[in-house]
């Protein structure tokens, strides 16, 4: 079986990747896992968070993206970012200028998030044709002291920050411009579209939420889209789940530039956003602290105790089985215009 672009499929990662993992360290409290996004590592009386992800279809801003992606992963156990470890991979035509670009992106989102880059490794690639950057990031915070995308409870409510589609909208709004241009899409859209990446931070909204009280489990949903995240918190919690798609909200550029393209902006990677599981009796707590520091926040569903139960309630009121992305609609959309 080919694989198709994107994540491995959570058969294959349980089938094989799971069973290969090395040594067993009693200091590991959390390795790989589906749905999770990231290790647990405890030292002492502290534990460290660790998570790595590559930034692999997007090219004007990748350094930056990488920082900010890896970041992100930390924040959603409720702990600060503050490492970071890059392996920079780089074209045979890259030049001085190419290393240059990459590395101050880094070193702006760092600086910007109060994270220090500690190490990695650069070198160029033969027959690579666009570069590549994996990161890694990590935090400390006292034993114990936060929260995974497998804590949510029967009865939690789902909350969602910000709109689908984010990081998305941003790559194909800047490595699709001319092509999105000429085919008679605003520019003013297109420019607002590109300003999506200053939105792919979660870092603020996570903390805050998780000092606020009453959250369970938190992840950002990443490939797969919104739906895709939502699975994933799904299996790596062992619940169902009930969304309402009049929820989710979808901002009208990310709508236009995935109407061009004929994908699902719920299918779409979606860095920036954030799921959220709460208490119920805390939602509107929570909710209402992240309005209050200008972060958008709704409920959009609620997690049920059959683990296969996964409803999705469309807008005309029909309930159907929530789709599980097969592939993230932005190798979709870049396949189709190469």
């Amino acid at each position: 079986m080919r694989l198709p672009p994107g994540k491995i499929p959570v058969e294959i990662l349980k089938e094989v990747v799971f069973k290969n993992l090395g040594a067993k360290r009693r200091e590991v409290v959390l390795g790989p896992s589906a749905g999770f996004d990231g290790a647990i590592i405890d030292i002492g009386d502290k534990s460290l968070i660790v998570s790595m992800d590559p930034i692999t279809g997007a090219v004007e801003r990748i350094g930056w993206l990488a920082v900010n992606v890896n970041a992100n992963d930390i924040a959603t156990f409720g702990v600060k970012p503050t490492l970071f470890s890059s392996c920079i991979l780089l074209s045979e035509d890259s030049d001085k200028q190419t290393v240059k670009t990459i590395c101050s992106q880094m070193d702006k989102a760092s600086k910007a998030l109060g994270i220090a880059i500690v190490g990695g490794h650069c070198e160029v690639t033969p027959e690579l044709v666009n570069p590549i950057v994996i990161g890694c990031a990590m935090g400390i915070t006292e034993k114990g002291k936060y929260v995974t995308a497998g804590g949510a409870k029967p009865g939690d409510k789902l909350i969602l920050t910000k709109t689908a589609g984010i990081e998305g909208t941003a790559i194909l709004a800047t490595e699709r411009y001319w092509l999105l241009l000429k085919k008679g899409m605003r520019e003013e859209l297109l420019r607002s579209a590109q300003r999506f990446f200053e939105k792919i931070s979660i870092v603020k909204e996570a903390i805050l939420a998780f000092e606020t009280g009453g959250v369970n489990a938190m992840h950002d949903p990443t490939e797969g889209g919104i739906l895709g995240g939502i699975h994933e918190m799904a299996d790596a919690s062992n619940l169902g789940v009930k969304i309402f798609e009049e929820k989710i909200s979808v901002a009208k550029e990310t709508l236009e530039i995935c109407s061009f393209f004929k994908i699902d902006p719920l299918q779409l990677i979606s860095s920036g956003a954030l799921l959220i599981a709460s208490k119920e009796s805390l939602t509107g707590k929570i909710v209402e602290e992240l309005r209050a520091h200008n972060i958008e926040a709704f409920v959009i569903g609620e997690f049920l105790k059959p683990q296969t139960k996964r409803l999705f309630v469309r807008k005309n009121g029909s309930e159907t089985v929530l789709p599980r992305p097969k592939c993230d609609h932005l190798w979709v959309a870049l396949a189709k215009h190469r």
